[in-house]
């Protein structure tokens, strides 16, 4: 049986969310083949807990002593949303210890993280993706050159994060101050973007037994305005469409360009993609190389979708790494 470390929380606002994923992980792991450890990041404190006791990683190896019992992971599953999950911290950590693991490598986790580097490299690929402005300081004349550059409404949002953590929509000239002041606090670096009306699509994709799976296209339809933090995990705001109500040919377009983009930016593990489709095509928004995956997330509905269960997609993204390990 293989030991497979669970890191779940993190430093930022998706804290809460990456814990839930990390238990939910914990609950569907296959234990006749996996004995799993979930394992709590918070800044310095790295812990693994029965009942009210902890037990403090050893970071020297990333091993972990209950007793006079020594364990050493086989593998790792990353289940932290936010840093130093999704960024590429843990992935190089992880990587100068030789330990495998279920995400996307240092390089590809680094600028996926970053928006509007991801958005300069997809660009390059001629996809389709809304007009932004990328901000590292909000000086005086920050508003003035997104009125300049940008048409209302628009999206501000940190450049590095998720879950629409600190996102707002700003409809109005007099809102983007505060809205601009909401993101600079989350991160120092913002991405406006403008607003594009249609409908939003989402596409899991990932590796099985070597070949690039794209798992079946997801509509959101959020009850609030668009797609926002409550929206994502509060029950009932959301609803969520598997697969999506769209042509045969449409889904076909969304998951080819999702597999390509898996390919092109060397991806691995489950990665989801973003995008606002209306009759001009699809509008790339973001990728997330670490999507949630608790009791309300999308991927494990469209997995089920494709016919595999929490735990059999937990199985192969556990395998498929230490495939390409060995």
């Amino acid at each position: 049986m293989l030991n497979v470390a669970i890191v779940a929380g993190g430093d930022s606002g998706e804290y809460e969310i990456s814990i839930k994923s990390g238990k939910q992980v914990e609950l569907h792991m296959d234990r006749d083949k996996f004995a799993p450890y979930l394992v709590v990041v918070r800044g310095k404190s790295w812990n693994y807990r029965i009942g009210l006791k902890k037990f403090p990683i050893d970071k020297n190896d990333f091993s972990l002593t209950i007793g006079r019992r020594k364990i050493r992971f086989d593998a790792v599953f990353v289940a932290i949303h936010g840093t130093p999950g999704e960024n590429g911290r843990l992935q190089g950590y992880f990587e100068m210890l030789g330990i495998p693991y279920t995400s996307c490598d240092v390089t590809t986790s680094a600028l996926t993280f970053n928006k509007s580097f991801c958005k300069d490299v997809v660009r390059s690929y001629e996809i389709k993706m809304a007009r932004s402005v990328h901000l590292l300081n909000h000086a005086a004349n920050t508003e003035a050159r997104i009125l300049a550059e940008l048409s209302l409404p628009v999206f501000v949002k940190p450049n590095n994060g998720g879950s629409s953590v600190g996102m707002s929509k700003v409809n109005l000239e007099k809102e983007l101050g505060a809205a601009l002041d909401k993101a600079f606090h989350e991160d120092n670096e913002v991405i406006v973007e403008e607003f594009i009306k249609g409908r939003e699509l989402t596409c899991g994709v990932l590796r099985h037994e070597g070949k690039v799976i794209a798992l079946p296209v997801t509509e959101i339809i959020p009850r609030k305005e668009y797609f926002d933090y409550e929206a994502k995990y509060k029950k009932g705001m959301a609803n969520e469409v598997v697969p999506a109500d769209i042509s045969l040919a449409d889904a076909g377009k969304c998951r080819g360009i999702s597999t390509f983009l898996y390919e092109k930016l060397n991806c691995k593990g489950v990665v989801r993609f973003d995008y606002i489709f209306n009759d001009t095509g699809f509008y790339f928004l973001e990728v997330n190389t670490v999507p949630g995956l608790s009791e309300a997330s999308i991927v494990p509905k469209m997995a089920r979708a494709y016919g595999w269960s929490f735990r059999e997609l937990i199985t192969i993204l556990i395998n498929e790494e230490l495939r390409m390990k060995n």
